[in-house]
């Protein structure tokens, strides 16, 4: 270990920040859509200094729900002193309200100039402090662990980048350090777990106005089981005893004309909960909801629908101790930096779920983003310099 000191930024080396991460949020690039963003990384490294042999993309995208056209993006660095590797990583995906951003800054503030488009700091904002970071480490020759930057895709649509990543690529990092959004003091040490559902409901058509006793509508077995979850609680916000989570029917999708019933509806749901279990608990209750409401439609000759259920874990859940050495790092600096770290558990998914289910604790911190996925979203540029002061001094090897 050496004596790491964070190094003191010219007005002109911030102001040198800032544009970057204003030309990066102006990039178009939602998920499956990432690879001109990640061009324009791997030519900033290369520009830098980077050994090309060093920038590897995986083949993610191939693994992904949506088929992209780029993989996640990976620099390693080895060290210039023996240390446990570490990685800093952000996602480059954007939702799709940010296509066509045009940012504009007014002071220490970005939006965006169309008030009817997302800027997309998130996460561009998290792209630019892990790509500042290494550029800095690269042209200034700077004393530093073994390093692993990595770019993931696909974040905004399940985690899928970080999911599917090619995890021999990261070169075995022993903590990560993952950026997205919110404070830059806000330390995510944990995150609750997501289960995704489609359900398809299928009953019997008949003629509405001539014979609706000879049908099975699907849209009354799906407004059944949507009322029993709601009725005993399992629906929305999720208390039992000690045990919370939350579910929601989102997308119900059937019918195409008021004179016929319905004999197909389309459903997709979701479960979270920190608790595993309890998760695994609130899915079999939707399960068990749609199951009786089959059984309490039938025509009149005695036929009944049926349920097809689909469903796959989005993300699993995850919390860091107090003592995770990542958790004590990013404290420290943040400390170091005259502020007081803000600890979080978060209530949906982070690339950060999957890259410590993969064996690698991670905590994440924000870059100065706020009202994501709105048009009003904004970077605050004094919290995203912030953000990258806490970066390199991760990166640069930071103790406690």
């Amino acid at each position: 270990m050496v004596e790491t000191r964070i190094p003191k930024r010219s007005k002109k080396q911030q102001e040198n920040l800032i544009k970057q991460v204003i030309e990066m949020m102006a990039i178009p690039g939602k998920s499956g859509e990432e690879l001109e963003i990640a061009e324009y990384i791997r030519e900033q490294l290369i520009y830098a200094g980077a050994d090309p042999k060093a920038i590897r993309h995986d083949t993610a995208h191939r693994r992904t729900r949506i088929r992209g056209n780029v993989g996640n993006l990976v620099f390693k660095l080895p060290g210039t002193y023996k240390a446990p590797r570490r990685m800093l990583s952000a996602h480059m995906d954007t939702v799709p309200i940010c296509e066509g951003c045009r940012p504009k800054r007014v002071g220490m503030k970005v939006t965006s100039i169309d008030k009817q488009t997302g800027l997309g700091a998130d996460n561009r904002a998290g792209c630019g402090v892990v790509l500042s970071t290494a550029l800095e480490i690269l042209r200034s020759g700077l004393a530093h662990p073994p390093l692993t930057f990595t770019w993931f895709v696909q974040e905004e649509v399940g985690l899928q980048g970080s999911r599917h990543a090619t995890i021999s690529l990261f070169g075995n990092p022993e903590l990560a350090f993952n950026w997205d959004g919110g404070s830059p003091v806000k330390m995510t040490i944990g995150a609750t777990g997501g289960y995704r559902m489609t359900i398809n409901v299928k009953g019997i058509a008949s003629h509405a106005g001539v014979c609706p006793e000879r049908g099975v509508s699907a849209i009354a077995i799906t407004s059944l089981a949507i009322a029993d979850l709601q009725q005993q609680g399992w629906h929305g916000a999720i208390k039992k005893g000690k045990q919370t989570g939350t579910s929601n029917v989102g997308i119900v999708q059937g019918g195409d004309a008021t004179n016929v019933v319905t004999d197909h509806v389309y459903v997709r749901a979701e479960a979270r909960s920190h608790n595993p279990n309890f998760r695994k608990r609130i899915v079999r209750e939707i399960e068990s909801a749609f199951e009786r409401a089959v059984k309490k439609v039938k025509s009149v000759q005695g036929e009944y629908g049926s349920i097809e259920i689909e469903g796959f874990l989005d993300y699993d859940s995850f919390k860091l101790g107090p003592k995770e050495p990542c958790v004590k790092i990013a404290s420290a600096v943040i400390k170091s930096l005259n502020h007081e770290p803000l600890p979080a558990i978060a209530d949906g998914g982070l690339d950060a779920n999957w890259i410590t289910k993969h064996g690698v604790p991670t905590v994440s911190m924000g870059c100065g983003q706020l009202n994501a996925h709105m048009v009003t979203e904004t970077l605050n540029l004094k919290e995203y310099l912030t953000a990258c002061d806490i970066g390199l001094a991760i990166a640069l090897g930071f103790e406690v």
